[in-house]
C-alpha cells in the first residue's frame, strides 16, 4: 500500500514571505495577546491604571476586557494610536518630540496615585514611546527646553539607552518617581520591551524602576554628542539636583515589573513563519546598535557570504535580526533608521542576485514619517535609476524615505498599536 505523498510547501514570492513575518512579529505583541496571562490578583483596595507609549491605550483595553473587578486611570499615547475604552481615559500627545497634551497628562497622572493606601493596585501600563509621551519637565526647566533637548538627541547619534538617561535627569515622573509616588500602593509595571536587551530602566525611561545612573552619567553624554542644551539644563546636570530613584529606595518596595513581549519574541514569531514555508530562519541579534548605514554595510557582507559560499549558514534561508539603530542626521532629509539601513544595504549589495529585504519599525512609524518600513529586491537600484535618482546621494542626505516610495516599495502599516522595537529580514534565495 502506498503511503501518502508529502504534502507540498508552497513558497510564497519574496516580498509576500518578508511582509508576512514582519505582520507576524507585530502580531505576537499585541496587549490582547500578552497582556493577560501576565495580570496579577486583584487588590482588597483600589486598582488605577496608568501608563504611557505607543501600546500603552491598546493595554489598557486589554486590562478592562479581563480584569474582574471596577478600574479607574489614564494613559497617554500617540496621536492616532488610541482606542475606545470604558474604565481609563485615553489621551493622545505627540511623539518623538514631546508637547503640552504630553505633559498635562503626566501631571494628571501623577495626581492619580497620590495618597493611595497598601490596599490599593496601580498597574502602570509601559510601552516605547513612554519617554516622549510622559514629558514632565523637573523643577527649573520648561517644556520647551526639553523639547530642544529632545530634537538635539534625535539627531546626534546617540543611543536609546543614552538617550534616556538624559530624559530620566530632566523629568519630575521618570527615572523611578513615578513608582515612588505611589508608595505604599503595590505598583505592578507591564512592559512591552523596544530596547535593546529589555532593560526595564530603558522602556520609556524606566517610570516605576529605580535607577543606577547619575546626572553625572547625564551631564557625560550630553558633552560627548555636543548637545547645546539650554543653561538651566546643564546646571541642573552639573549640580546634581536631578538625581533619579536609586536602587535600596524604601519607596520602591513595592514595586515590580514583568515584561511581556520583547523584540526576541517578535524573531521567534517572524521565524516559524519562515520556517512553516520551508525556508531557514536565523536569528542573528536581537539587539543590534550603531548607525543605521554601517549595520546596512556588515549585513550585506554577511548575507553576500551566504550567498557565495553558504558560510556560516547554507541558502536558502532568512537571516532575522531586531534592535535599535541610530541615524545621526547630517543631510537635508527627515531620517529614519529602518529605511537609512535599507538603503545602505542595496548600494552595498549593489544589485547582488537572490537577496531581498525587509526593514521595518514594530510601531509603524519610522522616523518621523508614518512609514514602518520598506523592501529591498535585487533590482531596486536599477529601477531607483531608471527614475533618475541617485541612491548615493540620497543616503548621504538621510534621505531614504523618497527613494522607496518613488519605488512603491514602502511598508505602510498605519497604527500598530505595539512596540517591539526595529525588524529586519533579509532572504537569500537558493542558487542551485
Amino acid at each position: 500500500m502506498e503511503s501518502a505523498a508529502s504534502p507540498i510547501c508552497l513558497r510564497p514570492p519574496p516580498k509576500e514571505l518578508l511582509r508576512r513575518m514582519f505582520d507576524a512579529a507585530i502580531a505576537s505583541a499585541q496587549p490582547a495577546v500578552c497582556i493577560p496571562p501576565h495580570l496579577p490578583d486583584a487588590p482588597r483596595g483600589r486598582t488605577i491604571i496608568v501608563g504611557a507609549g505607543k501600546a500603552s491605550a491598546a493595554m489598557a483595553r486589554a486590562v478592562e476586557n479581563t480584569w474582574q473587578g471596577p478600574l479607574s486611570g489614564l494613559v497617554v499615547t500617540r496621536y492616532g494610536y488610541g482606542v475606545p475604552c470604558n474604565q481609563v481615559e485615553i489621551v493622545e500627545a505627540a511623539h518623538p518630540v514631546p508637547d503640552a497634551a504630553g505633559m498635562r497628562a503626566a501631571q494628571r497622572i501623577l495626581q492619580l496615585v497620590d495618597n493611595l493606601h497598601e490596599d490599593d493596585l496601580v498597574l502602570c501600563l509601559i510601552s516605547g514611546g513612554g519617554s516622549a509621551l510622559m514629558p514632565l519637565p523637573a523643577g527649573g526647566l520648561t517644556l520647551e527646553m526639553k523639547q530642544d533637548v529632545s530634537r538635539a538627541l534625535l539627531a546626534s547619534g546617540a543611543t536609546i539607552s543614552e538617550m534616556n538617561c538624559v530624559r530620566r535627569h530632566l523629568s519630575a515622573i521618570k527615572g523611578g518617581r513615578l513608582g515612588a509616588a505611589c508608595y505604599p500602593a503595590q505598583v505592578v509595571a507591564l512592559l512591552i520591551s523596544d530596547v535593546p536587551g529589555d532593560r526595564p530602566v530603558d522602556i520609556a525611561s524606566g517610570p516605576t524602576v529605580p535607577d543606577p545612573s547619575t546626572s553625572a552619567d547625564a551631564l557625560a553624554i550630553v558633552r560627548r554628542y555636543g548637545i547645546e542644551a539650554p543653561r538651566p539644563v546643564l546646571e541642573l546636570l552639573e549640580g546634581g539636583g536631578a538625581e533619579s530613584i536609586k536602587p535600596g529606595d524604601a519607596r520602591m518596595g513595592r514595586a515590580s515589573v514583568r515584561t511581556i513581549a520583547t523584540p526576541q519574541m517578535a524573531l521567534e514569531a517572524a521565524a516559524g513563519v519562515a520556517r512553516a514555508a520551508g525556508v531557514a530562519a536565523h536569528i542573528l541579534s536581537n539587539a543590534i546598535e550603531g548607525e543605521a548605514r554601517e549595520v546596512g554595510k556588515v549585513l550585506a557582507a554577511v548575507a553576500q557570504q551566504v550567498a557565495a559560499r553558504d558560510q556560516p549558514v547554507s541558502s536558502p534561508c532568512i537571516l532575522l535580526s531586531g534592535g535599535e539603530t541610530t541615524v545621526t542626521v547630517r543631510g537635508s532629509g527627515r531620517g529614519g533608521r529602518n529605511v537609512e539601513f535599507l538603503l545602505s544595504l542595496a548600494i552595498a549589495l549593489d544589485g547582488q542576485p537572490r537577496i531581498h529585504a525587509l526593514a521595518g519599525d514594530t510601531d509603524g512609524v519610522d522616523g518621523q514619517e508614518e512609514i514602518a518600513g520598506a523592501y529591498v529586491s535585487p533590482d531596486s537600484l536599477a529601477r531607483a535609476r531608471s527614475l533618475g535618482l541617485k541612491p548615493k546621494d540620497m543616503l548621504d542626505c538621510n534621505d531614504a524615505h523618497p527613494f522607496f516610495t518613488a519605488l512603491g516599495d514602502s511598508v505602510i502599516t498605519g497604527p500598530t498599536l505595539t512596540n517591539v522595537n526595529d525588524f529586519r529580514a533579509i532572504l537569500i534565495e537558493d542558487g542551485r
